[in-house]
Parts: C-alpha cells; sequence; structure tokens
C-alpha cells in the first residue's frame, strides 16, 4: 500500500505527515533517533486492517519545522503540534501509538487531553515514571529526574560518577559539534546500542570528563544489514536528519533532553492524572532503557491506568522493539485496534 506524505500546518508550524489507508484514525508516534519511518512496518499493516494509518515528523525531525527557542519543545507545545494535525486532517479523536519520547507525549495527550485520545498504545515507557522514581532509591531518583530537584541537577549528580548523555546534552554547543558532523556514525552506533545486541549503558564505564557520546557507543559487531535494518534504512534516516542543514540535524532529539526541566515544572500542573482510555503497554524483552526505571515504575503505571487491558514483552526486541520485531508487534496492535479501535469515545 502506498504511503502518501504531506505538509500540514499545526501551532503555528508545519509538520510532516506520512499516511495510508482509511477508516479509524491512528496516528503513531516517534522517539529519538526516529521518524515517521520508524513506523513504516506498520503503517501499510494498520491501513490494511480497515484504518487511517498515520506517522509524523514531530517538531525538530524530518521535514517537520525545526524550531531553535528551547520552549518551543515542551509538553504543552507538542501536545498541542499533535491536537492541530488532528483538526487539520479534520479528526476529532484517535487511537495513539508512541514509542521513546512518543510514548511521553502519548501519556501526555491521554492524561491533558482524555477526549481527543480514543485508546492507545505505548512502547517502553510506563506512565509517570518519574513521579514513581520519588519513592525510590538515589540511582532510581536521578536516573528517572523526578524527586524536588530540577531533572538538570539530577543529571549533573550522576556525572560526577560517571558519563551520563542526558548530562551531556544539556549544554548547547559540545553535543552539535561532536554527533552533527557525524550523524552517521551516531545514527548507526544508536540503533546498535539500542538494539536487543547492543549496549546502551556501557556509558557506566567512562568517566565525564573529556568523553562524547559516540566514546561510550560500541561500533556494531556485525555489518549491515541486520534482519531488521538495512544501508538503505541507514541511508535514508541519514538524509532526513541531516536535511535542514548540518547545525540543525538533531534539534528535535537535543531538544527533548534539554527541555526536561521546562517539562518537570509544567508537569507538576498534573501530577496524579488517571488515564482512562483503553491502553496496551508493549516493551522489548532486552530494552537497556529497562533498566532506568524506578523498581515500582509498572505498579505505579497500573494505579493511575485503570483501563490498562494488557503488559506485552516482546522476546528477542530491544528498544525499537516494533522495527526488531514488527511481525509479533504488528500482531499485537491488531489484536488491540480489534478489542478498542473502533469502539465509541474513549
Amino acid at each position: 500500500m502506498d504511503i502518501q506524505h504531506q505538509q500540514v500546518s499545526s501551532n503555528g508550524i508545519e509538520i510532516h505527515v506520512a499516511s495510508c489507508g482509511e477508516g479509524p484514525l491512528v496516528m503513531m508516534l516517534h522517539g529519538f533517533p526516529g521518524l515517521w519511518y520508524s513506523w513504516r512496518k506498520q503503517l501499510p499493516v494498520i491501513a490494511a486492517a480497515g484504518y487511517r494509518a498515520v506517522a509524523i515528523d514531530t517538531r525538530g525531525y524530518g521535514r517537520s519545522t525545526r524550531t531553535t527557542t528551547l520552549s518551543d519543545y515542551s509538553s504543552t507545545n507538542l501536545v498541542a503540534d499533535v491536537l492541530g494535525v488532528l483538526d487539520a486532517l479534520g479528526e476529532a479523536q484517535a487511537i495513539f501509538i508512541g514509542q521513546d519520547f512518543g510514548a511521553r507525549l502519548t501519556w501526555n495527550l491521554a492524561s491533558r487531553e482524555p477526549e481527543r485520545v480514543k485508546a492507545a498504545v505505548v512502547f517502553g515507557v510506563p506512565y509517570d515514571f518519574n513521579r514513581a522514581g520519588q519513592e525510590e532509591g538515589d540511582e532510581a531518583l536521578e536516573l528517572s529526574g523526578a524527586a524536588d530537584i530540577a531533572p538538570s541537577e539530577q543529571f549533573a549528580a550522576v556525572a560526577k560518577e560517571h558519563f551520563y548523555h542526558m548530562h551531556y546534552f544539556q549544554e548547547v554547543g559540545p553535543a552539535e559539534q561532536e554527533l552533527c558532523p557525524r550523524a552517521r556514525d551516531l545514527l548507526l552506533r544508536l540503533y546498535w546500542a539500542l538494539s536487543a545486541e547492543g549496549n546502551l549503558l556501557d556509558w557506566r564505564n567512562h568517566p565525564s570528563e573529556g568523553t562524547g557520546y559516540l566514546d561510550v557507543l560500541e561500533a556494531p559487531s556485525r555489518d549491515l544489514p541486520w534482519s531488521w535494518f538495512s544501508e538503505e534504512d541507514l541511508d535514508y534516516l541519514v538524509s532526513e536528519f541531516s536535511s535542514a542543514g548540518e547545525s540543525l540535524t538533531f534539534m528535535g532529539g537535543l531538544s527533548a533532553y534539554r527541555v526536561q526541566d521546562i517539562n518537570w515544572r509544567i508537569a507538576k500542573e498534573y501530577q496524579n492524572l488517571t488515564v482512562n482510555a483503553p491502553v496496551l503497554y508493549i516493551s522489548g524483552e532486552k530494552d537497556s532503557v529497562n533498566a532506568m526505571m524506578p523498581a515500582n515504575a509498572m505498579a505505579h503505571m497500573r494505579s493511575l491506568v485503570p483501563n490498562l487491558v494488557g503488559e506485552e514483552e516482546v522476546a528477542g526486541a530491544g528498544h525499537f522493539v516494533m522495527q526488531e520485531q514488527s511481525d509479533a508487534v504488528n500482531k499485537l496492535l491488531l489484536k488491540f485496534l480489534a478489542d478498542h479501535g473502533r469502539s465509541g469515545s474513549a
């Protein structure tokens, strides 16, 4: 099924939309380092099942507008961006599917704008996990960005012990100078490190002083193609990330890390909101990000998501579960959509 591409005006910027099929709207939201392309293995499958399947480049990524003011990337603005896309598409509601930062965005939509969310699937990020971290030990607090001090201060505390990417990304300049000229190398290494075969958490073996992000990301032990990722996939990602010029290559991703303090303050207005929409939670069995979550994150999510209809762990998958094990994930998605995708308003 052919995927159609268009630019839509939303919240004062342009958002790139990839879509196919007709029927109830299913909107997919990527994380870092992703694009609409992260959902290339889901779009035609969901469309063939009778849905209008849509994936966007969020603000700062790909063909969407890359603004340069940090506050533009706040959770409030990203929610408004998505609602503007819904309006532009003439839809009152959607089923949302989000991964990584896209999962956080999906949770924010479901909790803050419940009338616009019919149902949701989230990959790898439990609801309100920062808040869950407040009940855990020091390491969980540091890693989750919870507690009563700003996340950037906590990231700095972790960085006194070892390299920590959340701290490294806070200052404008060093990350751009290191990563933007080497976009291909970063994307290749990061996709490997976050896969079921990689080791993202190797940064704990490196000091902060004099260490860059590429220093802590191991080179893949196997050449492309991998079973789920090809040279052509990498070519596309490099081209799209680099299309706005070198200085803006990773604007969306770096801003997502740098806006943590702003989002921490915004989140205080939305503490303990219940998500009432039906939700399916999916994670990769070997997702290294799971090790960064507070131990009670799942229990905390269950307490605030009364219609959590399932928690699925996909074997042989890391962080990019929907790409690494697309067949298994697509079966889960189609079952969830069959059960919840055509019901009335959430």
